[in-house]
């Protein structure tokens, strides 16, 4: 049985000093059912994305999505999470839900609510997606253990560090036509390619090569086909593929990227396209480096050339495969369980030529690529319109 995405929200990521992790569950909940054109009562299930790992105390949160209505008591609710995929995480959670005939009404909700901590604090928590034996007290936490993914790249392919600040220009750029953005400002290559007030965080890795600690929340409704057949509008999974890898770095060849290029040929071959079908991409730049790592990953070129992709416009956004023209993580911002409902609500937004100013014309098929840790949990969904 097919699933189908028949309504959606997403709201402003950023430092949400008014909002709670309850507060931003409730809301995107509320308003993708509404635009869904359902009322609470007709969902029969609910995922909620959270990964927390300490950033606020209220660790469980399942059934906070039932403050929306009294309809929605006693409706099953589970929270999922998968590192920094945990939102892609939940969306899969959703549609098997409905494959099994277990439910024909899903609601599925990202959110996060990180800015309640320090950085450093906020370090301690991410490093936990890493493996904690042999990566739990790398320098720079999370950022130091992609810092060595880059350190390993540029010693096998040469220094790339002009790359990474063309990347990170390019998604600023994008990021200021997306209302929903962290940061909407076009920082311009030379400030990405560092000075004073971009210095170094981790090894080779500036300010702008590594995504922003944001609060936000994303939410879908996912539905049966004759619910969809009922709907105003309904996106469809042409494939929809989870990948898992060796969770430490050391028992991967992690330039390589082999999880995520597994789950990109398996996700195309499903769909039966190829990836001059698809009209852009919304791919995981949790690091600058993790974009370039993503071009040669999903087949743009070989590995050890991913730097043409950039440098030759290819992914900009009027280029032959944009690449996140919403600003990605990088500008977008990157609440970790929001962030994979948000690549699929962007998706949907795109093939229904509703995403505004950075809308790609004419988008017909969109892939996205969430991933947990470096590369160990890894999810392509390729979408298209039914209607």
């Amino acid at each position: 049985m097919s699933a189908y995405i028949i309504g959606w929200s997403h709201s402003k990521f950023g430092n949400l000093a008014d909002e709670t992790i309850e507060s931003l569950i409730v809301e995107a909940g509320a308003s993708a059912i509404a635009d869904a054109g359902l009322e609470p009562g007709d969902i029969d299930a609910i995922f909620v994305g959270t990964m927390n790992a300490g950033m606020t105390r209220q660790e469980f949160v399942s059934s906070l999505p039932l403050a929306i209505s009294d309809d929605l008591r006693f409706k099953p609710a589970t929270r999922v999470e998968n590192a920094c995929a945990t939102g892609s995480a939940a969306v899969y959670q959703a549609r098997n839900a409905i494959a099994a005939g277990a439910a024909r009404r899903v609601l599925v909700i990202g959110a996060e609510k990180m800015t309640e901590l320090g950085s450093a604090a906020i370090g301690d928590c991410l490093i936990k997606a890493s493996y904690l034996p042999e990566e739990g007290e790398t320098q720079g936490g999370f950022a130091g253990v992609f810092a060595g993914i880059t350190d390993t790249y540029f010693q096998r392919y040469g220094d790339k560090s002009d790359v990474l600040a063309h990347i990170a220009a390019k998604n600023h750029r994008n990021g200021v036509a997306n209302p929903y953005a962290h940061v909407r400002k076009d920082l311009g290559y030379e400030f990405c390619r560092g000075n004073d007030k971009n210095p170094l965080v981790a090894g080779r890795l500036r300010r702008t090569d590594c995504s922003m600690i944001s609060d936000g929340a994303a939410a879908l409704v996912l539905a049966d086909a004759d619910t969809a057949d009922a709907a105003q509008k309904a996106i469809a999974f042409r494939s929809a593929v989870h990948v898992s890898d060796f969770l430490p770095v050391s028992k991967r060849d992690i330039v390589a990227m082999p999880g995520p290029s597994r789950a990109w040929r398996q996700a195309l071959a499903d769909a039966g396209v190829g990836l001059e079908d698809l009209s852009l991409v919304e791919t995981h730049d949790c690091f600058t480096t993790a974009e370039l790592l993503a071009y040669e990953a999903m087949g743009l070129t070989p590995q050890g050339q991913g730097e043409r992709a950039i440098l030759e416009g290819w992914t900009e956004k009027g280029g032959k495969l944009p690449v996140n023209p919403s600003g990605g993580l990088k500008a977008k911002g990157h609440p970790i369980g929001a962030t994979g409902v948000s690549m699929h609500v962007l998706a949907a937004m795109q093939l229904q030529g509703a995403a505004g100013d950075f809308q790609v014309p004419d988008a017909k098929l969109v892939g996205l690529f969430n991933m947990g840790g470096s590369a160990v949990v890894n999810y392509v969904s390729i979408l298209e319109a039914r209607k």
